[in-house]
């Protein structure tokens, strides 16, 4: 069957002529990609909006935004909450991806939920902050010893935290790419340009940053079942961005900077495929400087086609499956060198076949 979502979202928004099993097709490929409040907002300023729709859907697209809205309001108050317990920390807070854009008003913020939220502080500032945390309720729910240890010493985040009382989640980070992955950045190259979000006390990576953060995120997380959602919010923040003179040129002159060359250009290469969308034509010597070679192009561009497809049965198939699952295995050997890699799978592999063996005691490091 066809993917009916991937292509709503080139040129102007309009209303798709559906027989009622096609609604349903839609609706549900929707839910599973975590578009369907996106999808009512863009049918929404479609000639006639959500009420020339029928009325089934229609009623579930104005359910899915008033979700968004309740949303909005509670991760306002629990930054409120995160503001007043991190107050004792020395140096800058960043938000990152979803709570971003909520409170800095960015356009990816439309239509979006998420699970939890992504706090970036600097690694020497780490404990302190999570010292601060728990003394307000948000507690690591990671009680084996060796994933407290994998995080610490290998990730760019500790394991996440949750609040005992109204059990939000925050992902305490200090960089943006685990420091053994293929993609690691210095975090101090990111600090140095921070944006304070208005009087909120909170931070946001520069444009350029944020852009190559949800490239990185997409591109190496090895997760494509938000994939399609994933590459809609790079393309906001591009054209939010794009109007800001002299930016793309410093974002590619910054991809090239942090070796975030190759997760830009094969996103931006599908950013054209799906919705038409091209940098400018001066950038094209900078862009083309940023071009993996062509046997790589060729074959991760199919691969990122296939699996940025909505995860729905509807328009899933053998080779979307079999496109995922490298792409997840690659992710895996992005993010960590093979003498690390190897004996962290193979002990994964011997606690999920002897999961009662990881309640023992560990050894010490």
């Amino acid at each position: 069957m066809a993917d009916l979502l991937s292509g709503l979202w080139s040129g102007a928004p309009a209303r798709p002529a559906l027989r009622p099993r096609d609604w349903e097709l839609l609706l549900g490929q929707a839910r599973r990609a975590g578009l369907l409040a996106r999808l009512a907002l863009r049918l929404e300023a479609a000639d006639g909006g959500l009420a020339a729709l029928p009325e089934a859907p229609a009623r579930l697209l104005r359910a899915s935004l008033a979700i968004v809205e309740r949303q909005r309001h509670e991760v306002l108050a629990e930054l409120a909450q995160l503001r007043r317990a991190l107050r004792g920390l020395d140096g800058p807070v960043v938000l990152l991806k979803g709570a971003a854009y909520q409170l800095a008003g960015l356009p990816p913020a439309r239509g979006r939920l998420f699970s939890d939220v992504d706090l970036l502080v600097e690694r020497s500032h780490l404990l302190r902050a999570e010292g601060l945390l728990f003394a307000a309720g948000w507690i690591s729910q990671e009680r084996d010893a060796y994933n407290q240890r994998y995080y610490r010493q290998w990730m760019h985040e500790i394991p996440p935290l949750e609040h005992v009382q109204r059990h939000s989640v925050v992902d305490l980070h200090h960089t943006i790419a685990p420091p053994t992955s293929r993609f690691r950045i210095d975090a101090a190259k990111l600090f140095e340009r921070i944006r304070p979000i208005g009087a909120s006390g909170f931070h946001m990576l520069a444009p350029e940053d944020m852009v190559l953060h949800s490239a990185a995120h997409l591109y190496q997380e090895g997760e494509f079942d938000r994939g399609l959602r994933d590459l809609l919010d790079l393309d906001d923040l591009l054209e939010h961005f794009g109007r800001e003179p002299g930016f793309w040129p410093g974002l590619l002159a910054r991809a090239a900077e942090l070796g975030l060359g190759e997760p830009l250009f094969l996103l931006l290469d599908q950013r054209c495929r799906l919705f038409g969308r091209r940098p400018p034509a001066d950038c094209t010597p900078a862009l083309a400087a940023l071009r993996p070679g062509p046997l790589r192009r060729w074959a991760l561009g199919r691969l990122l086609r296939l699996a940025l497809r909505p995860h729905h049965p509807s328009c899933d198939d053998a080779a979307s499956r079999a496109a995922r699952w490298l792409l997840y295995v690659r992710s895996h050997r992005l993010r960590m060198p093979l003498h690390l890699l190897l004996p962290h799978l193979l002990r994964k592999a011997y606690m999920s076949r002897f999961p009662a063996v990881a309640a023992l005691p560990q050894p010490p490091a």
